[in-house]
């Protein structure tokens, strides 16, 4: 049976859509993002610096987290854990991996870290809308049987053991990434809107808001997928979309009161 993950093979040389897809994710954002900077009269390099250190970053995280996830498939095969291009990379892994990287790269530049991740979460959630297609290709990341029209067709070889009778399953890749690319527009408006009112919107509002929209989102997808990573019980992917949406309206209540406190006439 061919492999509908490799797009060109050449030898022994192959090229696969996975790669195609995530490269092609972190190339558009990147473009975005570097206009939207260009146009706030910010420098440029400073983007391209948070590119090669956040990819580089959010790999390793997205890979670690899957990996501690699904331990069981990799404790006897451990040259299995670089196989990257075989799939296998967590989104919440690599969000938090490029985080790390982000936070480090202000501090040490010394720039406002929620400025510059207002700058970059249009760009990661378009990123992640465009390299879900990935999973397409890898024949991955899809849901539970079923009958609706827009059901995916799934190879034998990929198909849960559970439901190896089943042959069109829901492809919850794609709804992911039409979720993903209504956040992208969503995000855009609002930091269109945050440049006319600081005060509602203050510096960091654009990245938690990704941060509660992508979770909703997640939360409710996930409940449809076949290859959760759990922890006993729970998925994985669900608490953190929980933690992230709490934390994230925190923190900008806390933005907000501070904005407050600002304007507030002393006594």
């Amino acid at each position: 049976m061919s492999d509908p993950g490799i797009a060109l093979r050449i030898g022994s040389f192959t090229i696969r859509w996975y790669g195609i897809a995530i490269t092609t994710g972190i190339l558009s954002g990147y473009l975005v993002a570097y206009y939207r900077a260009k146009r706030r009269g910010q420098n440029p390099e400073h983007l391209t610096n948070i590119l090669l250190f956040g990819v580089a970053a959010a790999l390793i995280g997205a890979r670690l987290y899957y990996v501690v996830f699904s331990w069981s498939n990799y404790q006897n095969n451990l040259k299995e854990i670089f196989a990257i291009w075989h799939g296998g990379l967590a989104i919440h892994g690599g969000i938090i991996g490029g985080i790390i990287a982000l936070i480090i790269y202000c501090r040490y530049q010394k720039i406002n870290f929620w400025y510059w991740a207002d700058l970059v979460a249009p760009s990661l959630i378009l990123g992640q809308a465009i390299g879900r297609w990935g999973n397409y290709a890898n024949q991955e990341a899809f849901g539970y049987p079923t009958k609706l029209p827009w059901a995916i067709y799934i190879q034998p070889n990929h198909r849960p053991p559970e439901y190896a009778g089943f042959s069109y399953f829901h492809p919850t890749f794609l709804y992911e990434s039409i979720w993903d690319i209504v956040g992208f527009v969503f995000l855009l408006w609002l930091a269109s809107r945050q440049l006319r009112n600081k005060k509602s919107l203050p510096p960091g509002s654009i990245f938690l808001a990704y941060g509660i929209y992508y979770s909703i989102g997640r939360f409710a997808i996930e409940s449809l997928r076949t290859d959760s990573l759990y922890f006993g019980s729970l998925r994985m992917a669900q608490v953190i979309s929980v933690v992230i949406i709490i934390a994230s309206l925190g923190i900008y209540w806390s933005f907000r009161q501070r904005e407050r406190k600002k304007g507030a006439p002393r006594r």
